[in-house]
C-alpha cells in the first residue's frame, strides 16, 4: 500500500484528501506546518508527497530543497497559480503542480502517474472477489477470467480507484474516451450496464441522480 504525506495547514482541505485518497486505498498521514512535516519525512518511508506552498514555520518551496535528495516525489498543491510560481515549483523539483480548487479525480489521476513513474504503483487491484493486473490488463473474479472491451477495462480501473466518489457524467467520459463530453449520456450509460453485468457489480456501481455513477465499497 502506498503511503502519502499530506502537508496542508488548512485542515478541512487535508481532512477531505485524505478521507479520498484512504478510500482509494492508499496510506496517508497528515501535517500541518513545515516543521511537522520535515520531521515525518525524515522518520517515515514515503511514496509520494502532496506539498502545499504556503504553510507555517517552513514554506513548501524551501521543505522540498530537504525532499528532493531522498528521491521522494512531490506534488503541489496550492492556490499561488501565477505562471511564475508554476514555473519555480517545477524547476525546484516537484512532479506536478495542481492549483486549487481542483476535482478530486483529477488529483488521483495525477498521483496514479506520478507513482506509476516512480514504479511505486500497485500491479494488483482488488475488488472482493475481483483482481485486475493493471500490467496485462487482465481481469478476474474468483480466478476465472473476464473478458472485457478497452472501454469496460477503462472503466472499471476508473471506478475502481475512485471508490466511493461519486463521479460526473463528462468526467468517465473524458477519462475514458478521451473526449470532450457532449451531453449524450447514452455511451457512459451503455458501458455501465455492460460492465455491471459482465462483473457482478449491478448493486455495486448505483447511479447518482443528475450527475453519473459511483462505485459503493464498505472499508
Amino acid at each position: 500500500m502506498n503511503k502519502i504525506l499530506i502537508v496542508e495547514d488548512e485542515r478541512k482541505i487535508s481532512d477531505l484528501i485524505r478521507l479520498n485518497l484512504s478510500d482509494a486505498g492508499y496510506l496517508c498521514m497528515q501535517a500541518y506546518d513545515g516543521e511537522q512535516a520535515y520531521n515525518i519525512i525524515e522518520n517515515e518511508v514515503l511514496d509520494l508527497v502532496l506539498l502545499d506552498v504556503m504553510i507555517p514555520k517552513i514554506d513548501g518551496f524551501e521543505l522540498i530543497e530537504y525532499i528532493r535528495p531522498k528521491d521522494i516525489p512531490v506534488i503541489f498543491i496550492t492556490a499561488k497559480d501565477n505562471v511564475k510560481d508554476r514555473v519555480k515549483g517545477l524547476k525546484l523539483g516537484a512532479e506536478d503542480y495542481i492549483v486549487k480548487p481542483f476535482e478530486i479525480v483529477e488529483l488521483l489521476a495525477r498521483i496514479e502517474v506520478v507513482l506509476r513513474r516512480y514504479s511505486k504503483l500497485s500491479q494488483y487491484l482488488y475488488l472482493d472477489d475481483i483482481c485486475i493486473d493493471t500490467l496485462s490488463r487482465k481481469v478476474t473474479k474468483n480466478h476465472k477470467d473476464i473478458n472485457l472491451t478497452v472501454k469496460e477495462y477503462d472503466l472499471l480501473l476508473l471506478f475502481i480507484r475512485n471508490k466511493n466518489i461519486a463521479l460526473f457524467r463528462d468526467r468517465i467520459y473524458e477519462t475514458v474516451w478521451g473526449g470532450m463530453y457532449l451531453g449524450d449520456s447514452r455511451t457512459v450509460d451503455l458501458h455501465v450496464q455492460r460492465l455491471r453485468k459482465k462483473v457482478g457489480l449491478e448493486d455495486r456501481i448505483v447511479s447518482v441522480y443528475k450527475i453519473g455513477y459511483r462505485l459503493e465499497v464498505n472499508e
